[in-house]
C-alpha cells in the first residue's frame, strides 16, 4: 500500500477582484478599442491616397497657418 501523501500545489496569485480593479480593465480595454480603430482608419486613409503625390510639409504649414 502506497501511503504517499501529496503537497498542495502551488498556485499563482491574483489580486482578488473588486469593482475598481474592473473599472481600470475596461478603461484600458477601451482606450485598446480606440487605439485599433485610429490604426484601421489611418491604414484606410494610406491606402486611399497611396497614389496620390504627398504636400511637401513647406506647403502644408502655410495652408494650416503653422508658419
Amino acid at each position: 500500500m502506497n501511503s504517499v501523501i501529496s503537497k498542495p500545489s502551488k498556485r499563482t496569485t491574483r489580486p482578488r477582484l473588486n469593482l475598481s480593479l474592473l473599472h481600470e480593465e475596461l478603461v484600458a480595454l477601451r482606450q485598446r478599442v480606440e487605439d485599433l480603430e485610429d490604426l484601421r482608419e489611418l491604414n484606410q486613409a494610406i491606402e486611399r491616397n497611396g497614389s496620390k503625390p504627398l504636400v511637401p510639409w513647406a506647403s502644408a504649414r502655410r495652408q494650416l497657418g503653422l508658419e
